[in-house]
């Protein structure tokens, strides 16, 4: 990801989560917040009810390739957490796609 750093530390999660804005998928939770920055900074949350450790490892690799191939279309600037709920592991990768890019043009992030 040229453009993208990693989201790590609990703190930068929470703000997210405070000031941020959200869009709600069936599979998936985008948030979103503004952040004036030349970059996008970008972190996944899959708990264990999506599953077990292999299958949250599939689902936060397929959506960080998503995010990798479409990573063009999103405005610079953003903090964003997406957040996997439990359909996430058995949900197509093409709907996957679809969720992920609808929910970030709710949100005002990608173009």
């Amino acid at each position: 990801m040229r453009f993208t750093t990693s989201l790590k530390k609990n703190g930068d999660f929470r703000r997210v989560y405070r000031k941020g804005t959200s869009a709600v998928r069936p599979c998936l939770v985008v948030y979103a917040r503004r952040t004036g920055r030349e970059e996008n900074r970008l972190g996944f949350t899959v708990t264990a009810k999506v599953g077990k450790a292999h299958v949250r490892n599939l689902v936060r690799r397929r959506l960080r390739e998503i995010y990798r191939l479409h990573e063009k279309d999103f405005c610079p600037g953003y903090d964003l957490v997406v957040v996997a709920r439990t359909r996430a592991a058995v949900a197509a990768y093409g709907r996957l796609e679809s969720e992920f890019l609808s929910a970030g043009k709710e949100l005002g992030a990608v173009r």
